[in-house]
């Protein structure tokens, strides 16, 4: 947990669930609330999250935190969400990998918009007031002409991935939802986020797999000219925001992201200078359907939740070095 933020647990708790709560980005917030004093339901059904990840909220605690083994299609998720009763719904389980989403879009859409229509439906019965939803900033706008960078949310959302349109599709729906239902919701549009817990084996998070690697004395692979250019933001920075929407926000897609482009070549080089390494990278052949260049505006964050991110990305691939060195030491 980070020192960047201190959390002094007051009268306002709240019970919460945060589906996809074992994962990386998931487990991070279940800290962050837990350490603000409300009760947290976990739903993850562990295909890619990870109990180790909550280990230490689960040793910490144990009273406010349960662990349900539930995949969000299950006809069970209503059941407990009844039972519990949430007042914020943390909506961040999903089929998260582009390329799964190009091979198998049926299956993208079962669990992004299916599963995330079975969380409204569960949170509606349930009378919770808000639902807090991960969204995709890469994806959601598609392929900008570079002098719209930073993206706006004003920008027309034009996804170029079954993925894209599946987190689309959902913010559409929770749209639908707040008219007729008046449920609020607030949908975070993630730019690149890093940090603790991200695997490193995974082909999202470059972060940690530069990190991986460079621990390990092993080269790392660029694909393409590696001036493709992605927004950072800290993963302790994120679930400040997640935080600060649930009463903040209400109705609104908001990016959470610096507003800076970093090129996977000047990301390199700074965590290869961390890790004390001179080893060159490997370049490959660009991925097909690879942004060239992405960043965030995130103004409305600002105005809207009072959120700034906070951490430089030096420091902050400096803490994902020292977590992955932990982890296999």
């Amino acid at each position: 947990m980070s020192a960047a933020w201190k959390v002094v647990p007051g009268s306002g708790a709240m019970k919460t669930i945060v589906t996809g709560g074992a994962g990386f980005i998931g487990s991070h917030l279940v800290d962050r609330l837990l350490a603000e004093g409300h009760e947290v339901e976990v739903v993850d059904n562990l295909s890619s999250g990870s109990l180790g990840n909550l280990a230490n909220a689960r040793a910490e605690y144990s009273k406010q935190l349960n662990f349900h083994n539930l995949d969000i299609r299950s006809n069970e998720l209503a059941d407990l969400m009844v039972k519990r009763k949430p007042e914020v719904v943390y909506h961040l389980a999903a089929q998260a990998d582009v390329r799964v989403s190009v091979a198998d879009p049926l299956l993208d859409a079962e669990i992004n918009v299916m599963g995330s229509l079975k969380v409204m439906e569960a949170a509606k019965v349930a009378g919770a007031r808000k639902i807090v939803f991960a969204a995709s900033g890469g994806t959601l706008y598609g392929d900008v002409d570079p002098s719209d960078l930073p993206v706006k949310e004003s920008q027309p959302h034009f996804p170029l991935s079954p993925y894209g349109v599946s987190k689309k599709a959902v913010c559409d729906y929770l749209a639908a939802y707040r008219e007729l239902f008046a449920m609020e919701f607030t949908a975070l549009a993630l730019a690149n986020v890093y940090g603790p817990r991200q695997d490193p084996h995974g082909e999202a998070g470059v972060v940690a797999i530069f990190a991986g690697n460079l621990n390990e004395g092993k080269p790392c692979t660029i694909f393409g000219d590696g001036l493709q250019t992605r927004d950072f933001v800290y993963v302790d920075d994120v679930v400040d925001g997640f935080s600060k929407a649930a009463s903040k926000g209400d109705g609104l897609i908001i990016n959470i992201g610096t507003g800076n482009e970093t090129s996977v070549n000047e990301l390199y080089a700074a965590m290869a200078t961390a890790a004390g390494s001179d080893m060159q990278p490997e370049y490959a052949p660009a991925r097909p359907g690879e942004l060239m260049r992405s960043s965030l505006d995130p103004k409305r964050a600002e105005i809207q939740l009072g959120w700034k991110s906070w951490t430089r990305l030096v420091d902050g691939s400096a803490q994902v070095l020292e977590h992955e060195r932990t982890s296999q030491g």
